[in-house]
This record gives structure tokens, C-alpha cells and sequence, in this order.
């Protein structure tokens, strides 16, 4: 017999960080533990995550989905199959704990050179919107911490401000020494899009994700036959019935997707989005999702365990004041498992 309960967990920015929609001082996430009753004393540890004005997950109703659920945990099949499309970061949460609790945490998919400390996983830079002053910070930092490959936020201030940073960091690097991926966050006008890709196709860029709000397939259908400049869908998946996908990635036809577990409802639905994307030859690469270390962990290990080779979006872990001491770590633009440093003292209790 399974037992579940949660507990709520404000994670606190380092620095206020601006997106499209807003600015984040703070993000929720509620850890759920479930424990067996033939090993009471030991439970899984997952993490429900949410993002403001992002999450699907009615968050009015977020608390008493998870009490309801933890009620019924000895039936969450029948949980996940009538309600978990409805509450895709307590169905990550709830698949991050179930992995958990059989596997103990280390190795969720396996012993691999990941775990084992051996290797890293190649992860782009963040490069936070703001003011063109801290942005140009970030990208020096993330520079001098060696990684060759900057995600950027654009969209929240002066495009032509944006273009002047872009053009002074390709001045100094070239798209063979650095290369840069671009979100938009779905923050460019429909009439406005092409023209500012067209402008920042010039810069050597290598991806754009969703350059307009979602739920418009046939315009970004139409951007992304005539974009100068790959096209990949961010929050385009979210909410999508599996029923769908397929239809949704033909329609568009974008050249890439991004997968975010704990948005799309967690590791299974992902391995769906990634059946469906290659078969229409479509790339992919999996991204965080401002999880503690607690999310980001089992992602990090499933990226790992899926061998693809395109640096990954996992490095949001160092954001937070208060995050979950861990065993990951950020080396030269890579994600390392250190396997000295152990989990047992860290690990939120229920």
C-alpha cells in the first residue's frame, strides 16, 4: 500500500528575472513523497512546478488536486488517465516520486556515465531580459564560465537595444566560436514577426523559439515556411491531447521542439512528443523548466539516458537563494552528477 503527502516550497530568485509576461520575484513548487508500507520509512520525492501565466494547472485548484490525489494515491492510474491532462505538473511530480521511490534517487533510468560523474551534459547559457547593462553582464559571465552556447530572452525591451547586444557579442564571436539561440516567448506581434526575424537572421542565429503567442497554428505555420531563421515550438505543446500532436507538428512543421517535462506533463508524454518529431524529422532538445534541483535532477538523468548530443536547456538550477543543495553541478558550460555528494541531507522532508 502507497501513502502520499506534500509539502509547498517558495523558491526566491537571486534576481528579480523579467520574461514576456512579467516579472518573477518568486516561483511555487510543491514536493509530493510517496512511501510504501512495506518500507514506511523510506518515500519518493517528486516536485509539482509552476510557472506563472505559463503552467496550464488551475492553480486555484493546484492544492486540493494534490490533496485529493494524495487521498487516492493507491489508485493513481485511474488519477493520471481521467485527470492528469488537466494538472500536467502534479503528473510530473507524481512520475518524478514513483521513479523515485523504486530507484532511490540516484538513478532513475540506470547507472550511466552521467551518474557516475564520467560525463556532462553540453547546456546553453541563459541570458535573463532586462536592461541592455545586465544583459550584457550575463553574457560576459556566461562566457568567462566557458559555455559556447547563449539562450536569450528577447522581447521585453527595445528590439533595436536587443539587435545592438546581439551585433556587439557576434563583433567579438563568430557562429563557428559561440553559438545563440534566441526565445521570444511568443512576445513578437503576427505582423511583425517575419520582419524582425528577417533583421536578426543576420546575426548567425541559430533557433528561435516561438516568436508568437500559442494556439495560432496557421500563422506560425506560415512564419516558419518563410522564417530565415529555424522555428522551434516552446509553448505550442503545452496542452496538446496526445491525439493531436502529430497532426499539430505536421501542420506547422517546425524545425525543432523543445521539451519541457514538467509543462508537458512529465517524462512519458515527452517520449511521445520526441516519437512524433522524428518521425517528421523534426530535431528536439529538452530544457528545465525553473524546477528546483529536485525536477531538474530526474530531467537531467532522462536527457542524459536519451543520447541526444545537442547542448540541452538544464542549467536553471543556480537561479534560486534557496534551492536544494544537490549533486548537480555546472562545469565549463557543462552539467555534472557528482556522485561524492550525497542526497540524504538535502532532500526536503514531508
Amino acid at each position: 500500500m502507497l501513502t502520499a503527502r506534500f509539502k509547498k516550497h517558495t523558491l526566491i530568485f537571486k534576481r528579480a528575472s523579467s520574461t514576456s509576461r512579467g516579472v518573477l520575484h518568486t516561483k511555487d513548487s510543491w514536493y509530493i513523497f510517496i512511501s510504501n508500507s512495506e518500507s514506511p520509512d523510506y518515500y519518493g520525492t517528486g516536485e509539482c512546478s509552476l510557472i506563472p501565466g505559463l503552467s496550464p494547472d488551475n492553480q486555484e485548484q493546484f492544492e486540493s488536486e494534490l490533496k485529493t490525489l494524495c487521498g487516492r494515491i493507491n489508485d493513481y492510474p485511474l488519477w493520471v488517465e481521467s485527470r492528469g491532462h488537466l494538472f500536467p505538473a502534479i503528473r510530473f511530480g507524481l512520475e518524478t516520486a514513483l521513479f523515485d521511490l523504486v530507484e532511490g534517487g540516484k538513478c532513475f533510468f540506470g547507472e550511466t556515465a552521467f551518474t557516475k560523474g564520467i560525463a556532462g551534459i553540453p547546456t546553453n547559457g541563459l541570458v535573463w531580459m532586462g536592461e541592455a547593462a545586465f544583459m550584457k553582464k550575463q553574457i560576459k559571465q556566461k562566457l568567462d564560465a566557458g559555455f559556447n552556447c547563449l539562450k536569450m530572452k528577447v522581447g521585453a525591451i527595445d528590439f533595436n537595444d536587443e539587435l545592438a547586444i546581439l551585433y556587439a557579442v557576434r563583433k567579438e564571436f563568430s557562429p563557428n566560436q559561440l553559438e545563440i539561440r534566441l526565445d521570444a516567448n511568443g512576445a513578437f506581434r503576427n505582423n511583425q514577426a517575419l520582419e524582425k526575424i528577417k533583421r536578426l537572421s543576420e546575426l548567425g542565429i541559430h533557433s528561435i523559439e516561438q516568436p508568437i503567442k500559442p494556439n495560432q497554428a496557421c500563422v506560425l505555420a506560415l512564419i516558419c515556411k518563410e522564417s530565415p531563421i529555424p522555428v522551434a515550438l516552446d509553448e505550442e505543446l503545452i496542452n496538446v491531447p496526445d491525439e493531436k500532436q502529430a497532426l499539430l507538428l505536421k501542420q506547422i512543421k517546425p524545425a525543432y521542439i523543445i521539451l519541457k517535462p514538467s509543462l508537458l506533463g512529465g517524462i512519458n508524454v515527452s517520449k511521445k512528443w520526441i516519437g512524433h518529431a522524428e518521425a517528421a524529422n523534426i530535431g528536439w532538445w529538452i530544457t528545465s523548466a525553473l524546477e528546483s534541483n529536485i525536477g531538474l535532477n530526474v530531467i537531467a538523468q532522462w536527457t542524459f539516458k536519451t543520447g541526444n548530443m545537442m547542448t540541452q536547456g538544464l542549467g536553471t538550477g543556480q537561479l534560486f537563494t534557496n534551492n536544494i543543495e544537490s549533486p548537480l553541478e555546472m562545469r565549463g558550460g557543462k552539467l555534472f552528477y557528482n556522485p561524492a555528494i550525497s542526497w540524504k541531507k538535502q532532500v526536503p522532508k514531508p
